[in-house]
């Protein structure tokens, strides 16, 4: 799924308009009927009180449309216009006019802090004050209206997005932006539910499809989107009948060190469960019966040295070669990299102390060769491009650096997001059970199983990011999140694979379940 731009949002509006030769009032009418019945059908006519805040462009047109309807269909609905400018929007107008057709009681003025209305815990807030439009810093008095939304605990619905945020920077206090219990976003999601610094505005959220033109959300670039199982489902490779282990390649995975010999019998193991055909670990000597004994179906290699890596020689032909989990940084560690990295042909998946080597040794970055996969987590990120002023910043940095030197950047996180170049595509499955000790190494052992079978590094990483989430998801159904571990979902690698092909449960009417019951 794509995440549209605030100006390709406008831009899709326009052309369906003129397309499907409406107007922008009836499109409007069009997005709030769809809230309308998003509502309707969870309530069914319960006459909580529903207090609707309207701004005075078209979000707060929106919520007119969405309170009319509300209005003529019994609910109990108080309207309010939040008055912080004199301009208005023509289609707030339009609506403005035609909700007082429908009630004597008009929307309520709102000026200043005191005329902030009385609202109760088991009361409905909807939010649609500002929306995407937002392009001005915000007046006191409406941010202390968002404080008494939070004060009031009432349930918050927010229309498009929570209001007070800006769709493409980080709010510089809390306290102003409507903190959404739910978000109904028009079309498309919208990148700030992905980022950690805004995710947090909204519990949950929703797409309402408004009937946008489809040959104009097929055929739009944009610079997000949203990885899910109906974008990788045509990913898969499936296998033929009369194949052998030759066929789905030889991933090498190097890493380990005294005490973390671990690392690589996670990644090696999640390699081999992804489908990699053949699988070397190249560790010190230390590690060597660990891995012999732990992962019969891998083979192994050693360094000279007993505890570390100090000379990286094979005699294997890898198809990818994953370097990093547990190798630490000491300096023959980081000289045996170097010389490495000077003669090394095959493509690499780089990980944990593999980048904070290239941190350190940022000239080592030029030696990569195109379309490497740098899997780094958050701090080993800011060592590699420095600080960032906050999560839209952070991408522009990581853009920089994936187009100056040919990488993919996968940002690990609770929504990982893939840098290519200019693109960027956010994952969708994964929990916070997964924040445990060594699931970054199953993810780059994923991903090297993944390329050795000949999915291209791109298409490796964000298959591999997809299916180490899915089976995350799948495992913590049996274990809970506290109880999750890396090996867990290693073990579950299978089903996320089998989930591919899955179709959705048809919905059940009650007559049904209830013979079922009997």
């Amino acid at each position: 799924m794509k995440i549209l731009s605030k100006q390709q949002i406008y831009e899709g509006d326009k052309i369906t308009a003129d397309k499907q030769s409406i107007s922008s009032t009836e499109l409007m009418e069009r997005a709030a009927i769809q809230i309308f019945n998003w509502m309707h059908m969870r309530m069914q006519g319960a006459q909580v009180p529903i207090h609707v805040f309207c701004g005075i462009g078209n979000n707060g047109g929106d919520g007119l449309v969405l309170a009319r309807h509300l209005i003529t269909h019994g609910y109990n609905v108080n309207t309010y216009v939040i008055n912080y400018s004199d301009k208005r929007s023509k289609d707030f107008l339009v609506n403005y006019d035609r909700i007082k057709h429908v009630t004597k009681n008009w929307p309520v003025l709102l000026t200043d802090d005191d005329s902030l209305p009385e609202i109760h815990p088991d009361d409905i807030i909807v939010d649609a004050v500002f929306g995407i439009g937002l392009n001005r810093p915000i007046i006191e008095w409406v941010k202390h209206l968002f404080q008494h939304f939070k004060k009031s605990k009432a349930f918050t619905l927010s229309i498009d997005i929570p209001s007070g945020i800006f769709p493409d920077q980080v709010p510089e206090k809390e306290d102003d932006v409507v903190w959404a219990n739910y978000t109904l976003s028009f079309q498309t999601p919208k990148l700030l539910f992905f980022l950690p610094e805004t995710a947090k505005y909204t519990v949950q959220w929703e797409v309402l499809d408004i009937g946008i033109d489809p040959d104009y959300l097929l055929h739009t670039v944009t610079e997000y989107e949203l990885i899910g199982k109906h974008e990788m489902l045509p990913v898969y490779k499936p296998r033929e009948k009369f194949s052998n282990k030759g066929v789905y390649g030889h991933s090498l995975i190097i890493g380990g060190s005294y005490g973390k010999i671990g690392a690589v019998t996670l990644a090696s193991r999640a390699a081999l469960s992804s489908g990699a055909g053949l699988v070397t670990a190249f560790v010190p000597k230390c590690g060597y019966q660990i891995l012999q004994s732990s992962l019969p179906e891998a083979m192994v290699i050693t360094d000279p040295d007993e505890e570390r890596l100090t000379n990286i020689k094979y005699d294997v032909e890898p198809s990818v070669i994953a370097f990093g989990v547990g190798v630490g940084i000491e300096a023959k560690t980081i000289a045996a990299f170097e010389e490495f990295l000077k003669t090394n042909k095959s493509p690499l998946v780089i990980d944990a102390d593999g980048i904070n080597i290239l941190a350190k040794k940022k000239a080592l970055l030029k030696l990569l060769p195109g379309q490497t996969v740098l899997t780094p987590h958050p701090k080993e990120l800011e060592r590699l491009i420095g600080k960032w002023k906050d999560d839209f910043d952070k991408l522009k940095k990581v853009k920089v650096l994936s187009k100056k030197y040919n990488l993919i950047v996968v940002i690990k996180g609770a929504n990982t997001i893939t840098i290519y170049k200019d693109k960027g595509y956010v994952n969708t499955t994964g929990n916070p059970g997964m924040a445990t000790a060594g699931t970054g190494d199953v993810l780059t052992g994923v991903i090297t199983g993944l390329i050795a079978q000949g999915y291209e590094p791109l298409e490796g990483a964000l298959f591999g990011i997809y299916l180490h989430g899915k089976a995350a998801d799948i495992a913590v159904e049996i274990s809970g999140y506290q109880s999750l571990i890396a090996s867990h979902v290693i073990e579950s690698l299978g089903d996320a694979f089998l989930d591919l092909f899955k179709l959705p449960e048809p919905p059940q009417n009650e007559n049904q379940s209830e013979e079922q019951e009997k």
